[in-house]
């Protein structure tokens, strides 16, 4: 009995931190599928992978014209889709329940950082030399690879009677990886499944 108190004792901790684990679907930019964990009681980890948005028209061009597939490509056009983002980043969390004057569940702010990769298909058409000249059509295909951090900030609202949470936030993602210092806003909503 002595030694099922002191296991017991032992592994509280850790059954009471399991229940802060959740699952769910990030609605915004990126859309992702989330999973976060507290490693402490102010402090989550969470990692996301889904779909990143595409950039302006502008960015793509302007990546074309400073890596020509040729050295008299000129530019005609582009189409870019979705790719893929994987996400891992941290939190740091306060409970502002009292704040708002809130009487039923629990609700957390939070601010963190984390790293980033996107990466996005383009297909450029372009020709060799200007056009009208009688050049043909050429095209080329690249995957765009977007790396760097991203600084966010959010709220996520704990229910007391059902095992979810429902969470909104924003931020900013800066390019390190492909062009440097280029900076997307980004944002989104979501719901997980506490376990």
């Amino acid at each position: 009995m002595k030694y099922r108190l002191i296991t017991l004792l032992v592994l509280l901790p850790f059954i009471s931190f399991a229940q802060e684990r959740g699952v769910g679907i990030r609605l915004g930019e990126p859309l992702s599928i989330t999973y976060k964990d507290f490693i402490s009681e102010y402090i989550s980890i969470e990692g996301m992978i889904g779909t990143a948005g595409i950039n302006g028209a502008s960015y793509y061009q302007r990546d074309f014209e400073s890596n020509l597939p040729q050295s008299n490509a000129f530019y005609i056009s582009h189409s870019a889709k979705k790719g893929v983002s994987f996400n891992v980043r941290s939190a740091y969390h306060e409970d502002i329940t009292d704040v708002f004057g809130i009487t039923e569940g629990y609700l957390l702010g939070y601010g963190g950082v984390g790293v980033q990769l996107r990466t996005t298909k383009v297909s450029y058409n372009y020709t060799d030399g200007q056009t009208g000249t009688g050049s043909a059509i050429r095209v080329d295909n690249r995957t765009n690879v977007d790396f760097g951090p991203e600084v966010f900030v959010g709220a996520e609202y704990y229910f007391d009677d059902v095992p979810i949470s429902i969470f909104g936030e924003a931020g900013f993602f800066l390019e390190l990886i492909d062009r440097v210092g280029h900076m997307k806003a980004q944002g989104g909503i979501g719901v997980r499944y506490l376990f």
